[in-house]
Parts: C-alpha cells; sequence; structure tokens
C-alpha cells in the first residue's frame, strides 16, 4: 500500500529543507592549483583540464617530517638538508666510495628517461622505485622525495645518504669523481 502526500504535505517538506540549508554554516572552498605555469581557481578551468586535474597523484603531508634548507653553493635546490658531494668530495669525506641509488622517477616524467639511460650506463648498482605505483608513492613519501625524476646516492657500506640528484648534470657531479689536485 502506497502513502499518497499531498501538495501541502511536499509544500512543507521543501520549507524545512530550505530552512535547514539556510541554517549552514562556512563557505565554499576555493582550490588553486598550478596550469600552463600560473596558479588559477580550478572552477574556473575548463573541462579537460579539470578531468587532468582529477588524475593527478598528490602527496600527503603528515607533518612528522622535518626540512631544512641548505646553503644553496653545496645544496641541489630541493628543501632537504643532504647536500650535493661531488665525487672526490665523497672520497675525501671518508666514505668507501662504493655507491649505491635509488632512482625515483614517474612514467610520464619529461625529464626521467635521460636519467635512466645515465644510470644504465654506469657501473654504480641501484633500483627503480616508480612512483606511479602505490608502493613506489609511500617510499618516496618516506624518503621526502617531492619530484621526478630524483635519485638518492647511498655509501654501499654504512648505508648512509651520500647526495641527492635530479639531472645528468646533477648526478654525474656525484658518480663521476672529480680529478683530486695535489
Amino acid at each position: 500500500m502506497t502513502t499518497q502526500r499531498n501538495l501541502a504535505t511536499i509544500e512543507a517538506e521543501i520549507k524545512r529543507t530550505k530552512d535547514a540549508l539556510a541554517n549552514v554554516q562556512g563557505t565554499e572552498t576555493e582550490v588553486y592549483a598550478r596550469i600552463v605555469g600560473y596558479y588559477r581557481s580550478v572552477r574556473n578551468w575548463n573541462k579537460g583540464k579539470r578531468d587532468e586535474y582529477n588524475h593527478r597523484k598528490q602527496f600527503v603531508y603528515t607533518g612528522d617530517e622535518v626540512y631544512t634548507p641548505t646553503d644553496a653553493d653545496t645544496s641541489c635546490g630541493c628543501e632537504h638538508d643532504v647536500p650535493v658531494i661531488k665525487g672526490a668530495e665523497v672520497m675525501q669525506n671518508g666514505t668507501s666510495g662504493a655507491m649505491t641509488y635509488e632512482f625515483y622517477a614517474r612514467r610520464t616524467c619529461p625529464n626521467c628517461p635521460p636519467v635512466k639511460e645515465y644510470l644504465a650506463n654506469t657501473v654504480v648498482a641501484g633500483t627503480f622505485v616508480d612512483v606511479d605505483t602505490e608502493s613506489g608513492l609511500a617510499k618516496a613519501a618516506e624518503k621526502g622525495v617531492f619530484s621526478a625524476p630524483t635519485v638518492i646516492v647511498y655509501d654501499a657500506s654504512t648505508g648512509q645518504e651520500i647526495a641527492r640528484a635530479h639531472s645528468v648534470t646533477e648526478l654525474s657531479a656525484v658518480l663521476e669523481p672529480a680529478p683530486v689536485l695535489c
């Protein structure tokens, strides 16, 4: 048996709903994101750009990490406290010279292929971490990796992080020892 509602009942329900909505506190959140080189409100983007935005993977900041910017002369420009060290400096600082690496990259990264090719032609052993996967993204967040490509170089004997590089130029400065002048 179905219950018939009359017009007065429906209008009363509509009035109660409008009254409840009128008492809602707060305002709509405006989301800004970078598009084609500048920041703009996402609601003003065209359909294609909004769809692209919905497919982006976001890094989650938990607040536990503390990053200290270092002097620009000894840093690779990232917000972490590990300086870029040239190969000769690595030897002088008492590390064994044997190194390993972790290469963080994405399939859609335009800057990753040259770094990948460079690493393939070195004698240094390492691992590839695909940041497009859940486990890769979690590992990147754990290590404080915020961009691709990122290569973290470790001392093979101690497992201690030696340096970070984001390009072939930075990576060659780390992996290829500079000549030692007497």
